[in-house]
């Protein structure tokens, strides 16, 4: 017999989604704005983001989803709802999430600060539709999302400083000073206080993607075998690279690729590659 799902998730635009993963989910889109010209993050196709990101004068910010937007998810929703929001250190989405529950003050909504973004919070994601479609309570899936968040590691390399720098994300000189020496740097998110952090840098792209892997094994030790959600820019080429970095050490029980989307990829720039990972099966599969 089966049991029917008794509450719905929810997310925002900081989630990156996998095919292979539990993530068709209604999601308040990030607005982009380059200059005067603003565009809902999910009406821009991939290639026309890339092509303004590389072309277009003006350096792209975002804007966090607006409380009305959502409300018409919490509306739409016939079931409690489970909202799963980008990292609140890296966006007010959360906040927003928050406001938009005086618009609906009759809505049963539990928020979720998943302290990460893009292929992490699909990681999230995919577990609380999976709580959810086993029948299980909104409590069991934030108990899997914990799991799930403890377990797993955000990272991710770029070709340039200077994305970072025009979005405000490092300072000048820093940067500068990367320019410089070409340095690419390996960066995480730090799971306290849901920010950016460095992990370590290199001094050219192969090598980038080659101390990003052992990154990978110096946290889960060689031969943990692994899941990995791989990321790419505007090339499914840089995610294949660095899954053959990863693969040398660790045997690989799933892997699924997604681009970056506009809420991580105004800071990396087109040329990026990252992968959020974990060890072994999911947490409720063992």
């Amino acid at each position: 017999m089966t049991t029917s799902p008794s509450f719905d998730v929810v997310s925002d635009g900081g989630l990156d989604k996998f095919e292979d993963l539990l993530n068709d989910v209604p999601a308040a889109p990030f607005a982009l704005h380059f200059g005067n010209t603003s565009y809902l993050a999910d009406q821009l196709p991939r290639e026309a983001f890339f092509r303004e990101l590389k072309t277009n004068a003006s350096h792209p910010t975002t804007s966090q989803p607006t409380p009305q937007q959502f409300a018409e998810m919490y509306t739409a929703a016939r079931r409690p709802v489970l909202c799963v929001t980008i990292s609140a250190g890296l966006s007010g989405s959360r906040s927003a999430a928050e406001q938009a529950r005086s618009v609906v003050p009759n809505a049963d909504v539990t928020i979720h600060d998943s302290r990460t973004l893009s292929a992490a919070q699909a990681f999230q994601v995919h577990a609380a539709m999976t709580a959810r479609n086993l029948g299980h309570s909104v409590d069991t899936a934030k108990e899997w999302m914990t799991r799930v968040s403890d377990e797993t590691e955000l990272y991710f390399t770029i070709d340039t400083l200077e994305y970072l720098k025009k979005g405000g994300r490092i300072g000048r000189v820093q940067a500068a000073l990367g320019g410089l020496l070409n340095l690419k740097p390996i960066v995480t998110v730090d799971k306290t206080s849901g920010t950016y952090v460095n992990a370590a840098r290199a001094r050219s792209w192969s090598k980038a993607l080659e101390t990003l892997a052992a990154q990978v094994t110096a946290k889960y030790g060689a031969g943990t075998p692994l899941r990995v959600g791989l990321l790419y820019g505007d090339s499914t080429s840089y995610a294949a690279e660095l899954l053959e970095y990863v693969k040398v050490k660790h045997p690989i029980v799933w892997s699924g690729a997604a681009s970056v989307g506009p809420a991580l990829a105004v800071h990396t720039g087109p040329k990026a590659a990252g992968l959020a990972v974990a060890p072994g099966p999911w947490p409720w599969e063992r």
